[in-house]
């Protein structure tokens, strides 16, 4: 009996049609992008012909293409989001990605459906209620540890994905309500103002201030590269990169990175392997660290962690090391390290501050920044922009085709396959006469097979099968070619499999009977679900009226600064958070579930 393949995806965002072919050429199995409207990211909105573009440039290397339409509803957007679910379908999307439980009373076509991480992915009871109205998969929530993820896999069927790299939201996914209170600007429609990084003021009880103006909601960026062989082992399908904000640097190098290391975690393993095809080439060694980062975290993939607070909202980079020498106008470090003109140092300055410049000048050890201020010896300094590294950023994706040119009656033929057994044939005929320097009619079919110009494909393999060497025109054995890829490239299409996938139409029952605002129902379908499933009591989403409790988290500042009751340590309070506006906001905690809120004090 054949042993079962399981498939592994590296699912990368795409923010529009050039960095989501970026994402492809670096290695990525499938790619998330939003659509016109409706998507979490409203900046990153794209017409259908781009997404069009974008899928069919994707299904070449058998990439899925998952479109974001998880915002919440209103009533007057239903038919347009429903016409455009058909219109998504009908490009040959492999999937929407959505939050908004209204969508399922939808009449829709047979389409992949992928639970948002907005529809609060972190209990078990929850995740086997969105299996049992008939989802293909769900996206966890981002505070689930190890243990909790091998639990769900353990009890469901359903395909897991995960995300293992980029920015973290502070609150528990499709439950923050920051930026909709402070703005007007809700993040479960697209529009967050990322309050999340601003500073904040901490005061006790007795208004004493125990920090002063620090990102205290802001944590460092995720990654799980060297967890993935776990994530593997715990039943995860697929890793999600965040980021459908940022530029093709930044995907192209991220997903090179997770490229390699997943190639490396599923080559020791039996039974695995990637879910696209293609050969990735690149230019560059890919640096984690020589892109946007917050520093990183593995968040609570391993249990509780206190340090998971970033020193700054911006990108720190990486280490360079420290100052050595410092002069009027330029600076030495204690390494050697090369530093480009143009590139990004940064350091920390006694408050706290992430500082930065650009540098102007390098003089073999020397360098010049644009600002020397605050530079002193002994500071540690950060390269977060490294325009040497950047210009290198080049990425290639090509399909392996193996060439097989044979003689036959009435001339010759040539067979062209991929790995998947795809083929393309063409032939000609005509008179063969045998070649005068034998070496050069074989090298000349060769050299002509293999002029793939600027099509996908690259040379695997050439087999030549004849009785004696012959001479044929270069323009023929190129018209044969050519021929022969536009059938396999014909027929590689044809037979790109669509998933079809239909949501199950029952009342199992929900979970709970009484859905806070937290739960987000923002339309007349999204209640209609809900009773349907046995739920009697529905609060409307906080857009529609909006309510104290702003945030929940799974970060707890109490834990952070060494105060939380289980250590037995204590802190005058209540406490509260102060932004530069001075609005005031109460910190509560439920330490049960090692969660904190955030309630509005002064409107």
């Amino acid at each position: 009996m054949k042993k079962q393949i399981r498939e592994i995806e590296l699912l990368a965002p795409a923010k529009n049609l050039n960095v989501g072919i970026a994402a492809i050429n670096a290695g990525a199995d499938a790619v998330y992008i939003g659509a016109p409207k409706f998507g979490a990211r409203l900046a990153a909105s794209n017409s259908l012909e781009e997404i069009r573009k974008l899928i069919e440039y994707a299904h070449q290397f058998r990439v899925k293409v998952y479109i974001t339409l998880n915002t919440i509803l209103f009533n007057s957007e239903l038919k347009e989001v429903k016409d455009l679910i058909w219109s998504l379908y009908n490009l040959k999307a492999d999937g929407i990605i959505i939050q908004d439980m209204g969508i399922l009373e939808m009449d829709l076509p047979p389409i992949p459906l992928i639970a948002s991480t907005q529809t609060d992915n972190y209990s078990l009871e929850r995740i086997k209620f969105l299996e049992g109205i008939g989802f293909k998969r769900v996206i966890l929530a981002r505070e689930l540890s190890l243990e909790q993820i091998k639990e769900i896999k353990k009890n469901t069927n359903l395909e897991l994905e995960s995300f293992v790299h980029g920015a973290l939201c502070v609150s528990f996914s499709g439950r923050c309500y920051l930026s909709s209170y402070l703005s007007g600007r809700s993040a479960n429609r697209g529009e967050c103002i990322q309050a999340c990084r601003l500073p904040y003021t901490l005061i006790d009880g007795d208004n004493n201030i125990i920090v002063k103006n620090r990102p205290l909601l802001c944590l460092k960026d995720f990654n799980l590269s060297n967890n993935l062989e776990e994530l593997v082992d715990a039943g995860i399908t697929s890793f999600k990169i965040e980021g459908r904000l940022k530029d093709e640097d930044y995907v192209s190098n991220v997903v090179a990175y997770y490229n390699k290391r997943l190639n490396e975690v599923i080559s020791k393993k039996e039974g695995f392997e990637r879910s696209s095809l293609g050969v990735i080439s690149l230019d560059f060694e890919p640096d984690l660290e020589k892109t946007f980062n917050r520093t990183y975290t593995t968040y609570f993939l391993k249990g509780r962690q206190k340090d998971i607070l970033s020193p700054s909202s911006k990108s720190v980079g990486k280490l360079l090391g420290k100052v050595k020498d410092v002069f009027d106008d330029y600076f030495v470090l204690d390494k050697n390290i090369e530093v480009t003109n143009g590139d990004g140092l940064c350091f920390f300055d006694k408050s706290g501050n992430l500082i930065g410049s650009n540098v102007n000048t390098v003089l073999k050890d020397k360098i010049y920044l644009n600002d020397m201020s605050g530079i002193i010896k002994g500071i540690d300094i950060y390269r977060n922009t490294d325009t040497k590294f950047l210009k290198n950023i080049k990425t290639e994706r090509k399909i392996p085709l193996s060439f097989f040119f044979e003689e036959n009656n009435k001339g010759f033929s040539l067979i062209i396959k991929d790995d998947d057994n795809n083929q393309g044939v063409s032939e000609i005929e005509i008179e063969k006469k045998e070649a005068e320097k034998k070496e050069n009619a074989i090298n000349n079919i060769i050299n002509q097979l293999g002029k793939l110009g600027e099509t996908i494909y690259t040379t695997k393999e050439i087999n030549i099968k004849w009785k004696k060497p012959y001479f044929i025109p270069v323009s023929q054995i190129n018209e044969m070619r050519r021929e022969a890829i536009t059938k396999i490239t014909l027929e590689r299409k044809k037979n790109y499999k669509i998933e079809e996938f239909k949501i199950k139409d029952n009342n199992i029952p929900f979970i709970t009977k009484d859905l806070s605002y937290e739960w987000n129902v923002s339309n007349k379908l999204a209640e209609q679900f809900y009773k349907k499933h046995g739920v009697v009591n529905i609060e409307p989403a906080f857009e529609i009226k909006k309510r104290d409790k702003v945030m929940t988290t799974r970060h707890c500042l109490k834990n952070y600064f060494g105060f939380c009751p289980k250590e037995n340590k204590t802190i005058k309070e209540p406490l509260y958070l102060i932004n530069e506006k001075g609005q005031k906001f109460l910190l509560k905690f439920n330490c049960a579930d090692c969660q904190m809120e955030i309630v509005v004090v002064e409107k």
